[in-house]
Formats: structure tokens, C-alpha cells, sequence
């Protein structure tokens, strides 16, 4: 899966017209669609080349850590979501969670178990890309591996040999796991799973179900139910994510990829115990991965710069974070050359024959939903982006979730109002343009705005350190 090669041809009116629809309405809202994102994937050929072969280290059994790093817009989560897609068309099992003030990788309040819940809840494989696949995925390994059994063994479906020969398979499975943290009872679940499954126990599905969700509070209730001693929780929720990487790959399936997105809510965390608390999650999670100690595992994580690079309150105030994350001195980012297999992937702008290629495809995307003929043509779409460019700090900070939102605003009013001119909508924006360069502000009122605000963010850091162990 590499660049525009792999991008589908949208002049042919073969979209789905629900998945274009919701792809319109995604976008314009400056939401990431959970699918068709292949219709406007412009450009991030060399991220998407990186991510490839991660992949296919990962599928040969290692595993890989990787930090998509960009401003608000960049698409972070584009990116995320796209690759997501990919995995799943290849064989991957793919979970995915947003951080929150609720979901954190650790935390007091279960908050680590939330996002545990969050992954699960989000579990896809290509036959359940909406999610909530767990049952379907150990349903569908039982019903395979009954029919692999019958055909290789020539055997009766309602055999007691058939019950035998799957409880051997089974049991080879459940036995690779129990050398693993909280393997046993991992397997013991899962051959309970298989047992209920059989005899048609819809109660003890449900609650092995339940446990491998992390739904059980108390190790009393599992012990009851299930006659294991563990649940999972805040501690261990990390160690149920490996092994299912592991039991997925055993039944099958060539690994399993966690996205993880919205990490500035980290960055965020005031209480700087809780922050670091969570930063060595990542250290842990980053250290077994790229150690080799997870197999089959993929950990994909989406955040801003301050994210990574704030030294008081961002990866890099965590010395052991930083002194793996940051660029060796050989590599500076203001060369023309990247870097791509290092842990983090920089966002770089898109080129200007990006952007022009992704505002001809939105073009042709809301005419092939709409169905109206062309309104406007490429010299149109040209003087959009030059408007667009008159911005101050554009050419380097413009965003594909800007350049979408504002480029379907002009269409929709194209659509609704036909007397309306492509050149009269964009002439007005233009206006306030050349307005703002041609009456710029007093320079001694700019200069007191500037001292405001300095001393606003100075009192806003004071108030920040004093209160810096406290939990908001």
C-alpha cells in the first residue's frame, strides 16, 4: 500500500452513496471518518511506506512502537485511521482508543481499565471492521477449527472423538500462553469459552465474555463464576493487550495493531505524579515492544508537539522518554532529508500540488453526491488556495482539516444557491484580506496587546507550578 497507487479512482461513480455521505458529513465537521478515508488519501506516501513495513515485521512475529507526531489538523488521525483500515484488509486484528480526562494509561479511578475497555470494545477484524469483534473472532477459530478437524479426521460432527480432538487443540493454544503474564488464567477462560460453547452454556459465555472485557470488579465474583483468580484492571491491563496479540496470531490472525489517539490529554494531566505515572506506562509499553518482549504487537500513538517536545509537562520531561525519542545530532529537521524509522513520525505540511490534488478531489466527491454538473474548474480551485495562502503563517501551518472544511463551505453554497459565483464568494474573503495588510494595527496598542499577553501566560505557568501536585 504505497501512495496514490493504492488511491481509488473516484471518477467512477462506484462509491457506496451511504460511505460517501457520511464521508461528506465527517469531513466537513472536521471529524475523521471511520471509513472511505482511501477516497482522499492524498500524499503521506513515505509515512505509509513506514508503517508497511512495520507491518511485515510484525506479521513475521516482532513488534513496533510508533509516535505519529502533528499539529491539530494535520491528520494525525487521518493517518491513524487509514492505516487501520490497511490492517485489517492484510489479517491484523486492530483495537483503537481516544485518550480522555476519563481514559488515561494509568491512573487512580480506572481510568487504565477504561481505555483496557475502549480497545476491546473497538476490536476489528476484516470480517467485523465496525468493532465489538471479540465473539466473532474466538466464535468463528472454534467453528474453523471444528471444520479443519472433521475434515482432516474424517469424523462425525456429533462425535465424542471431535470433542476430544478440539480439546487437544485447544489445550496446545491455552498451554503456549500460560508462560506469559496472567497466561493460565487466560487460557483457562478461553477453554471455558470452547467448553459452554459446545454444550450451548450461554451464561458461561456470556461471563467469559465479560472477563476478557475487563467487566469484572472483584476477583470474588470471577472466582464464582469463571474459577479464576484474576481480573483485569489498572496494573495488568497491559498484559491482557500482549496476550491477546499472542492468542490472536495462534488462531490465525497476523498480529494485533492498538491505535492509541489524543495523547495531549496526557500532556494535559496538572498532577505531575499522575502525568509521570502515565509516561512510564509508555516507557514500559515502548520498552517491550521494541525489546521484543511482545509478539505480534503494534503500538500506534497520535499526538501535538507539545506532546512530545514540552520539557516541564511532555514526553520530554521524562528523561528516559526523551533521551529514546529525540533525533540523533546527525539529523536536524530543517533539512530537506526525513527520517523515518526512527519511533516518531513527523507531520510535515503537504505540498502545494497535495493540497490543489486533495481540493480537485473533494470537488469531485460532492458533485458525485449531489449529482449537479461541474461548477467550477482547476484556474477556480487554484484561486481558492491563493486566497487561502494570502493568510499570515499559511504557507507553513496550513491544515488538510482547514483546507476541507472550508473548501465543501464554498461548494454547499455553490449547490444551494445557483446565482451564486465561485468569484463573488471567494472576492469577499479576499476583501478581508487585503483589509487586514492594508490597515495593520497601531504599533504602541499592538505592543501593549503583546506585553498583556506575555504577562497572562507568565501568571497562567505561576498558577500551574504552585498547584502542580494537586488533582484537578
Amino acid at each position: 500500500m504505497t501512495g496514490s497507487e493504492n488511491i481509488k479512482d473516484i471518477s467512477e461513480p462506484k462509491i457506496p452513496r451511504r460511505i460517501l455521505g457520511a464521508l461528506l458529513n465527517s469531513v466537513g465537521a472536521g471529524v475523521v471518518p471511520r471509513f472511505g478515508l482511501e477516497y482522499i488519501a492524498i500524499g503521506r506516501k513515505d509515512e505509509i511506506n513506514a508503517f508497511t513495513s512495520d507491518l511485515d515485521f510484525i506479521s513475521d512475529g516482532g513488534s513496533s512502537f510508533r509516535f505519529i507526531i502533528g499539529r491539530y489538523g494535520s491528520g494525525k488521525s487521518f493517518l491513524l485511521q487509514l492505516v487501520r483500515n490497511h490492517c485489517l484488509e492484510r489479517g491484523f486484528i486492530t483495537a483503537d482508543a481516544d485518550l480522555s480526562p476519563e481514559r488515561r494509561l494509568s491512573g487512580t479511578n480506572k481510568q487504565g481499565l477504561a481505555v483496557y475497555k475502549e480497545l476491546v470494545s473497538n476490536l476489528a477484524a476484516r470480517s467485523s471492521p465496525d468493532g465489538n469483534a471479540l465473539m466473532q473472532i474466538i466464535s468463528r477459530w472454534l467453528s474453523e477449527l471444528q471444520t479443519k478437524i472433521i475434515s482432516e479426521k474424517k469424523i462425525a460432527l456429533d462425535s465424542k472423538e471431535l470433542e476430544i480432538e478440539m480439546s487437544a487443540e485447544i489445550l496446545k493454544i491455552s498451554h503456549s500462553l500460560e508462560n506469559l503474564v496472567c497466561g493460565f488464567d487466560f487460557a483457562s477462560v478461553i477453554l471455558k469459552y470452547y467448553i459452554a460453547y459446545k454444550n450451548g452454556e450461554e451464561d458461561i459465555k456470556s461471563a467469559a465474555l465479560r472477563w476478557l472485557r475487563g467487566e469484572y470488579n472483584t476477583k470474588t465474583e470471577a472466582r464464582a463464576d469463571l474459577g479464576v483468580g484474576t481480573v483485569i484492571d489498572d496494573l495488568n491491563w497491559y498484559d491482557f493487550i500482549k496476550l491477546l496479540a499472542v492468542f490472536v496470531r495462534k488462531i490465525g490472525y497476523k498480529g494485533l495493531i492498538v491505535f492509541i489517539d489524543e495523547c495531549v490529554n496526557l500532556y494535559k494531566i496538572t498532577n505531575k505524579i499522575s502525568r509521570e505515572n502515565n509516561y512510564e506506562k509508555i516507557l514500559s509499553m515502548f520498552n517491550d515492544t521494541l525489546q521484543g518482549k511482545a509478539e505480534g504487537l503494534g503500538i500506534f500513538m497520535g499526538g501535538t508537539p507539545q506532546f512530545l517536545e514540552d520539557n516541564r509537562r511532555g514526553l520530554y520531561s521524562y528523561e528516559a522518554l526523551k533521551s529514546r525519542l529525540t533525533e540523533g545530532r546527525f539529523f536536524s529537521r530543517d533539512s530537506k532529508y526525513k527520517n523515518l524509522m526512527g519511533p516518531v513520525i513527523r507531520l510535515e505540511r503537504l505540498s502545494d500540488d497535495e493540497i490543489f490534488a486533495l481540493a480537485m478531489r473533494i470537488d469531485i466527491l460532492h458533485r458525485t453526491y449531489y449529482e449537479y454538473e461541474k461548477k467550477i474548474g482547476e484556474n477556480n480551485i487554484l484561486e481558492f488556495l491563493k486566497v487561502y495562502m494570502q493568510r499570515v503563517g499559511s504557507a507553513s501551518f496550513i491544515t488538510p482539516r482547514e483546507i476541507i472544511r472550508d473548501f465543501l463551505t464554498v461548494l454547499d453554497i455553490l449547490y444551494q444557491n445557483p446565482e451564486a459565483g465561485f468569484d463573488e464568494i471567494l472576492t469577499k474573503e479576499e476583501k478581508k484580506f487585503t483589509q487586514s495588510s492594508q490597515n495593520p494595527p497601531d504599533a504602541a496598542k499592538e505592543e501593549e496587546e503583546n506585553r498583556e499577553e506575555q504577562e497572562e501566560t507568565e501568571a497562567v505557568k505561576a498558577f500551574e507550578v504552585k498547584f502542580e501536585d494537586i488533582e484537578i
